[in-house]
């Protein structure tokens, strides 16, 4: 099978490990070939380019096309509009110069972004392939939840196009059951037949770490011995709820048992920043993003994985990084809105706890809670394995093409 996979995200190279070259890279395992369009955005000074590497039978099979585009991130409004509205067209034409001679039984594609569907609907009609959409965000509503957008012209303009793309999928994989039902509830034009669960899935690791380079690492990176450390790793947008993150950390100050290690960057960071620098906190320390494999060591160094999410969401996130806390055996702690299912997966499978994200109280609760939780982690490992292996994914994918292709 040849399967075209479109992504904004800058892949050249599928030996990295996170959600979609781990999937790639099973494609290939498997016998298919896989054929990537990822941007390169203008500001790098790239040309497009075809990568291909012949070292040994998975690589030959997956193709990556570093398309010029635009500058989407890192740049001002305009610019990022009129580099988006352009996209898709680029794509298009990307796709008919460097994959003209492949006939496509599958196209791939997960949001973000929304505004894919011209090379969706182009591959489709071209060659009669096959679309599957894995859902990872629901736009616009995300946005106007938190306040970034209004349900004005611009959101209107959004919504059309998210329609347009759930309209051309022949299948649509949610992360989780909420993601399904919430779906279906707020497009009831779409059939419910052609929607399923297809959660975050990974190439599963062992990231566990022993108890001397457990010792090393808290040393390394200046974590307390003798206290329970409680990690947020990834994102610090409008996304987490960084102001009610801060008043959990100032609630916090006299647990002498506790300490919190919040890792990341992103466009919240200098709210936390001026918080460390002002109130200089003895329990808690803020660190900049980390390259990913010293992250993955310094997470299992600790005792407990932390989840934020803004109470103001409607629509059910279900954040990717839990997958990194459970290879690394930790429970979690998931402080969110009520419309995610995160919590309940955590809690119904005995590894972490939840509480909502519009009360210090209850955050504070649910710290004591986990901390007197005895989770095994082989328990942890075991509900990894079952929900989140890449196989999981890789045949609801495989799985809806035979099928479909064979009625």
């Amino acid at each position: 099978m040849n399967i075209l996979f479109i992504t904004l995200l800058d892949i050249v190279s599928v030996d990295n490990h996170d959600l979609y070259t781990d999937l790639v890279r099973h494609c290939a395992q498997n016998g298919h070939n896989v054929y990537i369009v990822s941007p390169v955005e203008r500001r790098f000074g790239q040309p497009s380019r075809l990568i291909e590497d012949d070292s040994d039978d998975v690589h030959k099979r997956v193709h990556i096309l570093k398309l010029k585009t635009g500058n989407i991130q890192k740049t001002n409004i305009l610019e990022k509009g009129m580099s988006t509205v352009l996209l898709e067209s680029q794509l298009v034409r990307g796709i008919k110069r460097y994959f003209s001679h492949v006939k496509f039984d599958l196209v791939l594609y997960s949001t973000p972004p929304i505004t894919i569907v011209k090379p969706v609907r182009y591959v489709k009609k071209r060659d009669g392939a096959r679309t599957y959409l894995m859902l990872k965000d629901i736009f616009p509503q995300n946005a106007v939840d938190i306040g970034l957008m209004n349900t004005g012209v611009l959101y209107r303009l959004f919504r059309k196009k998210e329609k347009a793309l759930y309209s051309i999928s022949d299948r649509i994989g949610c992360m989780s059951a909420a993601n399904v039902e919430y779906l279906l509830t707020h497009n009831p034009e779409i059939d419910p037949e052609k929607v399923e669960l297809c959660p975050n899935c990974i190439e599963i690791a062992d990231m566990s770490v022993s108890a001397e380079e457990r010792e090393a690492l808290r040393v390394k990176y200046g974590i307390p011995l003798d206290k329970q450390v409680f990690v947020y790793g990834g994102n610090l947008g409008k996304p987490q709820g960084i102001p009610f993150i801060i008043d959990c950390l100032k609630a916090q100050r006299h647990n002498e048992n506790a300490f919190f290690l919040i890792v990341g960057d992103g466009t919240e960071y200098g709210k936390l920043q001026a918080y460390f620098e002002s109130e200089k906190p003895q329990h808690a320390k803020l660190m900049q993003r980390l390259p990913k494999a010293d992250y993955d060591n310094m997470i299992a160094a600790c005792d407990y994985g932390l989840i934020f999410l803004d109470h103001r969401f409607t629509i059910p996130n279900f954040p990717s990084r839990l997958l990194a806390y459970l290879q690394a055996g930790l429970p979690v702690l998931a402080a969110t809105d009520t419309a995610t299912d995160i919590g309940t997966f955590l809690e119904e499978n005995g590894v972490g706890v939840s509480c909502q994200s519009d009360s210090v109280e209850t955050f504070c609760e649910a710290v004591s809670r986990i901390s007197s939780l005895s989770v095994d982690p082989a328990h942890i490992t075991s509900v990894l394995k079952d929900n989140f292996d890449i196989s999981v994914a890789y045949q609801r994918i495989e799985g809806n093409f035979y099928e479909n292709c064979c009625q």
